[in-house]
């Protein structure tokens, strides 16, 4: 039990030491660097798969929306001339 308690100690003081922070191209403000570059177009490629997806869904319920009222409004008969 002690053991763990100077484990826990341990670990909470090598996780509160204050380290030196580094920020990034993207996030220093340097736009023209090529990490802010591959940021943009990675942005870019998501946005374009999450809406690519979401326009799929949204056409696949208008499909089943189209077929349903298809479905519950059949054409009339065709008038045969023998009938008469």
């Amino acid at each position: 039990m002690k053991s763990l308690r100077k484990l826990f100690i341990a670990a909470a003081l090598a996780g509160l030491t204050p380290l030196p922070v580094f920020a990034c191209a993207a996030c220093y403000g340097k736009s023209d660097s090529a990490l802010a570059s591959g940021m943009n177009w990675g942005i870019l490629t998501l946005l374009g798969v999450v809406l690519t997806v979401l326009t799929t869904i949204a056409l696949f319920f208008v499909h089943i929306v189209r077929k349903e009222e298809a479905m519950s409004n059949p054409p009339p008969p065709a008038n045969d001339p023998t009938d008469l």
